[in-house]
């Protein structure tokens, strides 16, 4: 389906509106202080959407429904040890970021250690950061090279292009104030879909019914408490890995401390800290409900073979009479999905085991059509679990809230690349830049600067982003960028709060070894991810306390 004019103009007008306010608000932006930290001026509520919309990117709108279509609901494990990070960054990380007046975290790490450490955690976090925002600017290139037809990577360049203009002209206080009615605008379009959902399935078709189906096709499967260490997503790996993975992305990572830095006090930081701790599970459960109910829409109403357009038309202009082959039997299989359901509904019956068997002669056929296709086209990328979403909205809802959503996505994408791009920029002034600058300079010149390093992070992320592909999940591709790099950045803080005789260079070199075995691990084992952080938090804090024992005794500080 095309966007139609109405579409057009809600998008449009969504867009213009939220840019146009936010510049509004920020034409007064005049130096380094207000650039980077808003002036210490951002209130509770403002915090709270703020963090909750980084991490909220267009990514997780497109991949997290695809996600829980695809998998089931269990990959909302992945948060539960948010709440609890939240209490932990609350109580030993923000009063030591306020009472130093940092304008980043790793200044922490040079008044604790020295600078070679405090160079190498803004080094560690430049780098997986600066890979995620790429990865941000591709999702929602996705978007619009479906509708428009227009190459990906010139797609790239003008979204990214956009934010860049975007970023330099507020700085952070524009990404803060902007963030509120862009979560404004992303719940609206949510709900709007929420209710259409409920709105296409039989009158009869009841919520006990929909459960019943969705566990029957193990969609509901939300809480695994096995102990295989190479899932990914389980009880014990969310509330250990996850911890450990909140605490340094909300506690380490720039993208995420720079929104709350710009806080009035003490009390308005943890405020807004706890509000995302308690509402970002429940919109992430939300989110994944959506997913399910997509997936049951399509139980009813034949979904095609890929979600990805250009699997379909490759499929369609193909010669390899094969594929009409597989195509039959999948359209038979789309049908008897049909008459389960509908037998349900009027006889309430329901085979498991046959629903189990009907869903797994759908993989087969997926498989073997996507195999033949990638020996006579590797280019092409079968993998749809982020097209699903996306295609539900161009071709079932009405006019108007599709462009809403689209506009809801875009929205996503601007907020979380903007803080992103705002973070690395602020990083690289304040750390690299200003931090190893012989000459003292004005504040204008590091304002300037700061705005140069936002066009430098932007180019950076567009390039990154123009060689990205779709890998198995864009959510999760931008979870393992994070798992790899996040757990030897926590180990550093986790020392600096709670290891008080652990010097500067037990800690340096410590961190070198960690991030080198967690580099090791993800590239020769098939460990889940999200213990990575674990791990590479752990080994940090026991190697620098081995270091500082043996080879660096007589640093220790007293």
């Amino acid at each position: 389906m095309i966007m139609g004019l109405v579409d057009w103009t809600v998008l449009i007008v969504t867009l213009l509106t939220i840019v146009i306010y936010g510049s509004y608000k920020t034409k007064k932006n005049s130096n380094i202080q207000s650039f980077l930290k808003a002036n210490n001026s951002t209130g509770w509520f403002t915090i709270g959407l703020s963090v909750m919309a980084t991490q909220a990117s267009a990514i997780t709108f497109l991949s997290t429904p695809g996600q829980a279509y695809n998998d089931g609901m269990g990959f909302i494990q992945f948060y539960f040890g948010l709440p609890l990070a939240m209490i932990i960054i609350c109580v030993f990380f923000v009063p030591l970021y306020h009472k130093l007046k940092v304008y980043t975290a790793y200044e922490f790490l040079e008044k604790r250690f020295d600078r070679k450490t405090r160079v190498l955690g803004a080094m560690l976090f430049l780098i997986q950061r600066g890979l995620a925002a790429g990865i941000t600017i591709f999702a929602p290139s996705i978007i619009l090279s479906t509708l428009l037809n227009i190459d990906l990577k010139i797609l790239n360049v003008i979204i990214g292009f956009l934010v860049i203009i975007y970023t330099i002209a507020g700085g952070t206080k524009a990404v803060n104030v902007t963030q509120k009615q862009q979560m404004f605008v992303i719940f609206l379009g949510l709900f709007f879909v929420f209710f259409i959902l409920i709105g296409s399935y039989p009158e009869n078709f009841s919520v006990d019914k929909f459960l019943d189906y969705s566990r029957a096709s193990n969609k509901l499967n939300i809480l695994d408490f096995s102990l295989d260490y190479e899932s990914r997503y389980t009880f014990w790996s969310g509330i250990t890995g996850g911890l450990f993975l909140a605490l340094s992305y909300f506690g380490t990572d720039q993208s995420q401390v720079q929104r709350y830095i710009s806080g009035k006090s003490i009390k308005e930081i943890r405020q807004g800290l706890i509000f995302n701790g308690i509402f970002k599970i429940p919109m992430q459960f939300f989110i994944l409900l959506l997913g399910v109910m997509v997936f049951v829409f399509y139980e009813f109403n034949s979904a095609p073979i890929n979600f990805n357009p250009q699997v379909t038309n490759y499929i369609e202009k193909s010669n390899n009479t094969n594929y009409n082959t597989y195509i039959e039997k999948y359209s038979k299989i789309q049908d008897q999905k049909k008459d389960i359901l509908n037998d349900y509904i009027n006889k309430s019956r329901l085979d498991k085991n046959l629903i189990t068997k009907i869903h797994s002669e759908e993989r087969k056929i997926k498989t073997q059509i996507y195999s033949e296709i990638k020996s006579e086209n590797p280019k092409i990328e079968v993998l749809d679990k982020d097209y699903v979403f996306l295609h539900y909205i161009l071709n079932n809802l009405p006019k108007g809230i599709i462009g809403l959503l689209i506009a809801v996505i875009i929205c996503a994408a601007m907020s979380s690349t903007a803080s992103e791009i705002n973070a690395l920029a602020a990083t690289t002034t304040i750390d690299l830049y200003k931090r190893n600058h012989k000459e003292s300079k004005s504040e204008h010149h590091y304002l300037m600067a700061s705005k140069f390093f936002t066009l430098v992070w932007g180019i950076i992320a567009i390039s990154f982003a123009s060689f990205g592909t779709l890998f198995e999940n864009l959510i999760q591709l931008v979870n393992i960028i994070g798992s790899i790099f996040y757990g030897t950045v926590l180990g550093i803080f986790l020392v600096a709060f709670f290891f008080k005789k652990v010097g500067g260079n037990s800690i340096f070199y410590a961190a070198c070894i960690s991030q080198a075995i967690i580099f090791g691990i993800y590239f020769n084992t098939d460990i889940g991810y999200l213990w990575l952080n674990f791990i590479g938090a752990v080994n940090t804090i026991i190697l620098s306390t081995i270091f500082n024992l043996t080879l660096f005794r007589k640093h220790i500080n007293q």
